[in-house]
């Protein structure tokens, strides 16, 4: 294993609009170690999404490398690059996007299956993480009959699901109340270190960041 799991080295994004350009991204630069969780505080607007999904391997830079691993994701195909992504990369956003037909066992357990993982080992693999979350009453329940937060649970076990070196948050609590996020926070904290997994995790709350092992945030377009 490389000595960072997530490096991003000189990345700069621009898009454009009817406006004109808009650059983003102008040179940030990153690297996070396994097992280290970081903070991104940054404000909306600022590029903490598209910082995100760029780490992802959702979009691509227009300069700068993404090493994942140690592996040069611009030296990948875009089937290399999926394969980069499902391999090591699990992604929670702020909005469950839970499959309403699907128990929330099934949910965290689709994404093995498609891995290639037999039913039966999804099965306890889903299971044992939504032990972890406080959730295991709740396994044979469909979304609909579950609290924003036991969603939102249900979100990041699927993230998880797959075993991925890497999580990636895009403020993964800012749709639930304060006291729900708190405790969510708190389990995703918990189960993200039990699993050693490196952590980029977005949010505009301070109290939250600060629970974090650093904080980085954008200015400029660059991380600080």
């Amino acid at each position: 294993m490389s000595e960072y799991l997530l490096s991003l080295k000189a990345i700069c994004r621009t898009y454009q609009s009817g406006e004109g350009a808009l650059t983003v991204l102008n040179g940030a630069a990153l690297t996070l170690a396994p097992g280290e969780i970081v903070a991104l505080v940054a404000p909306s607007g600022s590029g903490k999404s598209t910082l995100l999904h760029l780490a992802g391997l959702l979009e691509k830079p227009d300069a700068g490398s993404v090493i994942i691993n140690g592996q040069n994701a611009g030296d990948l195909n875009d089937t290399g690059r999926t394969a980069l992504r499902l391999k090591h990369v699990g992604f929670v956003y702020q909005f469950h996007h839970l499959l309403a037909e699907f128990t929330a066992l099934e949910n965290i357990s689709v994404p093995q299956m498609i891995a290639g993982v037999p039913q039966s080992r999804a099965n306890q693999r889903s299971l044992e993480l939504l032990e972890k979350f406080g959730l295991g009453p709740r396994a044979s329940h469909l979304p609909g009959k579950l609290s924003g937060g036991e969603k939102q649970r249900v979100a990041i076990a699927r993230a998880l699901a797959n075993n991925p070196s890497l999580l990636l948050a895009d403020e993964p609590t800012g749709n639930l109340d304060v006291a729900t996020a708190n405790i969510v926070f708190e389990e995703l904290l918990h189960v993200v270190r039990s699993e050693n997994t490196a952590a980029l995790i977005a949010t505009h709350n301070p109290d939250l960041a600060a629970r974090m092992d650093r904080q980085i945030t954008l200015r400029d377009g660059r991380l600080v």
